[in-house]
């Protein structure tokens, strides 16, 4: 069964788009079919991707405004061997336009619902606000991994972000779930990364992930190189933290596909 995941959080540098594209990369490489779905208009997950966001022909605008297939804008990530669906500049001028459309939080989600079955994973990078990009990405999703750092601002914005999800889910899309908490630019040594911690575990108990994503030089330098960071240094602890995300992820939904089996 496919998953469409938004990675969202309306905080910015919380590791969004480095999660999307390394995730995409991690799940391709165990043998999954994905494709990165770009929503925010700077276009760093097309261009982490390797794609060049200036040469492209069309974009996830072409498909949110004018309705292009997505098999006719989507493009391959080089040899991460994945699908992107790319953004540019150009999606800035689509929040205004979806505006005078109807039934226009559900453009994504009727797009993807055509190749959702080429997929394994569609992976949405959110852009960091909660506008209508957002909510187009919130609305074709049927789970959300909230990046965060663990911060005492952090745990500000995720109340806003959970009382968004749960908006989305009361009146639009009812399927819609929080898929994991994933913490990002983990540093144990501080001693309030470890208390937000505690205090994650405490209200969401194993929604938060296991796998934590530590600080981390290779990932920042990754993007620049257009390529995830299992491409440019696959020892580093970057990449392998994103391979055991991917790992995670794909074991606990064998355990819930094993548990709904038996009912």
């Amino acid at each position: 069964m496919t998953r469409t995941i938004a990675i969202a959080n309306q905080k910015g540098g919380v590791g969004k788009t480095t999660t999307c594209v390394n995730l995409a990369a991690s799940l391709a490489a165990m043998k999954k079919r994905v494709m990165l779905v770009d929503l925010d208009p700077q276009g760093n997950a097309t261009m982490g991707c390797g794609v060049d966001k200036y040469a492209i022909e069309q974009s996830i605008y072409d498909v949110l405004v004018h309705e292009a297939p997505v098999a006719d804008v989507r493009c391959t990530a080089g040899e991460a061997g994945f699908d992107v669906l790319p953004a540019n500049g150009d999606l800035t001028a689509a929040e205004v336009e979806l505006l005078q459309v109807d039934g226009r939080e559900r453009r994504l989600r009727a797009s993807l619902a055509r190749v959702r079955e080429d997929y394994d994973y569609i992976l949405v990078d959110c852009p960091p606000s909660l506008n209508m990009l957002t909510v187009n990405g919130l609305v074709a999703a049927d789970g959300v991994i909230v990046a965060m750092q663990c911060e005492y601002f952090a745990l500000e914005g995720l109340s806003a972000l959970l009382d968004t999800i749960r908006r989305v889910a009361e009146s639009v899309n009812p399927a819609l779930e929080v898929e994991g908490i994933l913490r990002t630019m983990y540093d144990p040594r501080n001693s309030l990364t470890n208390e937000v911690s505690s205090q994650l575990h405490e209200h969401f108990g194993d929604r938060v992930f296991r796998t934590v994503v530590p600080r981390n030089v290779r990932l920042a330098e990754a993007p620049s190189h257009g390529m995830p960071a299992m491409y440019y240094d696959k020892y580093s602890r970057g990449s392998r933290a994103y391979l055991a995300l991917a790992g995670e992820m794909i074991r606990r939904e064998e355990r819930l596909a094993a548990a709904g089996g038996s009912d």
